[in-house]
């Protein structure tokens, strides 16, 4: 069967050309404009000897380019691997390596950064307004504007890979999820219909699109139904109280530590009033913050869900005000089985003295592992995803998320795996032993610390502490970085010499 996920915004053009796609302050674009300027560089890309099926890498933040690029790479039959622009060099040449990437389109704040781990593969350059701030050897995105939009749309399978989207996984590897045409139309349908999603809707687009809930809930849903996005490129929660108030966003969608950074802004004299939905994920919101939430903004309500990137992101949620269980993740959605099994694999009953891994199945589970067929067998066994998170299911089939997999930090809705924190640590001189655990913090969910021992003759103190923290930023993204560093005189061991990171994480 032939389907291009791309026919979302050509559809949307047709019932509706001039209707606003996206606006990022002053600066707005209509669907037709967005359609055209996609196919213009869609055209640009096969010109530049891509053939379908090649992959390219985008790794920018929440500007209109992205939009551009993203249905340029689908039109054009290519897979599109969106990258955090918050990586560093060795993580870049990582994703562009294992990808098989042949372009890489990035932005002035991080070119530098990125073309360094780029090595000899291409790259266009989103420069800001009245700059020309590139690495020598890249190109300007605006010489990809120049081709002519023949209105093509490549005749994908609906099977076909759309995106590659890299996450971690359980081992600290990054491992590329192949989503397809298919599953992430499916996805973002459902989920619409679940928002409530209307046509004269506004959604806040804060959320990285980079990340599989921002490009399947946020962006794809607004294509999807023919709705507004509102493009805010960083969390500052200033500037969100403005986009909102500003453009009248009436869809909220974001990770807990956003909704409680808008609860704890002074927000006098503001207006967000527009406001009706919020949609939270990444990680459980308390159920005193909902409550509190709905409270500061009356007719609001906050429908949380549940999903990873390997499954096009919602695999559960709760659907309305009336039906929804504070606390829980929601029921399946349409077309979607979830069911908990124990460390044997057998299924477990309802009731929350049952907890066990949360197995998904569906139209919404990536196809597989990029390159990883190991990897794809052991995720996938028996025709159900592991997802290596622990929950239990209620009588009426609502999930609770007890636990993430024992070792995974999720800081401000990021993941941090600390395997590939750990490695970098283990690469410093000084360092004997390192585990990287999570301690609660309140604003951000957990934070990451370090608990090292030092090489005989390393001194240890807060200027060695400084020091390792700075060897991670120069190699690993901000936000993966310990705040903290433990020197301990040695790493607490099972009897199979395992680190007992329950005992760093209690101590």
């Amino acid at each position: 069967m032939s389907f291009n996920l791309a026919t979302m915004l050509r559809e949307s053009r047709v019932a509706n050309p001039a209707k606003p796609l996206c606006a990022l302050g002053d600066l707005s674009f209509d669907y037709a404009q967005v359609d055209e300027i996609s196919g213009r560089v869609a055209s640009a890309l096969l010109g530049l000897g891509l053939v379908p099926g090649d992959r390219v890498a985008v790794q920018l933040p929440n500007l209109p380019q992205f939009l551009f690029s993203y249905f340029a790479v689908l039109k054009a039959g290519l897979v599109m691997v969106p990258l955090n622009p918050l990586l560093k060099a060795p993580e870049v040449a990582h994703h562009l390596g294992d990808s098989g990437a042949k372009l890489l389109i990035t932005f002035e704040t991080f070119a530098a950064e990125a073309v360094k781990g780029a090595g000899d593969v291409p790259a266009y350059v989103v420069n800001l307004p009245g700059s020309d701030a590139r690495p020598e050897g890249t190109r300007h995105f605006d010489e990809l504007y120049f081709a002519e939009d023949t209105g093509e749309i490549a005749a994908t399978s609906a099977d076909d890979v759309a995106v590659l989207l890299y996450t971690s996984g359980t081992t600290g590897v990054p491992k590329g999820a192949e989503l397809t045409h298919f599953q992430l139309y499916m996805n973002c349908t459902v989920a619409g219909e679940l928002f409530g999603f209307r046509d004269d809707d506004i959604g806040l687009a804060v959320l990285p699109l980079f990340h599989v809930f921002g490009l399947s809930s946020v962006l794809n849903t607004a294509v999807r139904f023919g709705g507004t996005l509102v493009l805010v490129p960083r969390f500052e929660v200033d500037d969100v109280i403005d986009a909102i108030e500003r453009h009248r966003a009436t869809i909220y969608t974001g990770v807990p530590t956003m909704y409680f950074a808008l609860l704890r802004a002074d927000r006098a004299g503001r207006d967000l009033s527009s406001l009706r939905v919020g949609v939270s994920g990444g990680a459980a919101m308390p159920e005193e913050v909902v409550r509190e939430f709905e409270e500061a903004f009356p007719g609001v309500v906050i429908l949380e869900g549940y999903g990873l990137s390997e499954t096009a992101s919602t695999a559960t949620f709760n659907v309305s005000a009336e039906q929804r269980r504070i606390g829980s993740a929601g029921r399946p959605v349409w077309g979607v089985r979830v069911k908990i099994v124990d460390e044997a694999g057998a299924e477990l009953p309802p009731g929350p003295e049952h907890v066990g891994e949360v197995l998904i199945q569906g139209h919404n589970v990536m196809k597989g592992y990029h390159g990883r067929p190991e990897a794809t067998a052991a995720a996938l066994a028996g025709g159900w995803f592991r997802t290596g998170d622990l929950g239990h299911l209620d009588e009426d089939g609502y999930l609770f998320i007890v636990d993430r997999v024992k070792d995974l930090i999720i800081r401000g809705g990021y993941n941090v795996y600390p395997r590939e924190v750990e490695e970098v640590l283990y690469a410093h001189p000084d360092v004997a032993e390192a585990a990287v655990v999570g301690r609660p913090d309140e604003r951000l969910g957990e934070e990451v610390v370090a608990c090292v021992t030092l090489r005989p003759g390393a001194a240890a103190g807060d200027d060695r502490a400084a020091e390792l923290i700075a060897h991670c930023r120069e190699r690993l993204a901000n936000y993966k970085c310990p705040r903290e560093v433990r020197f301990l005189d040695a790493l607490p061991l099972s009897p199979t010499g395992k680190i007992l990171k329950r005992e760093l994480r209690a101590g």
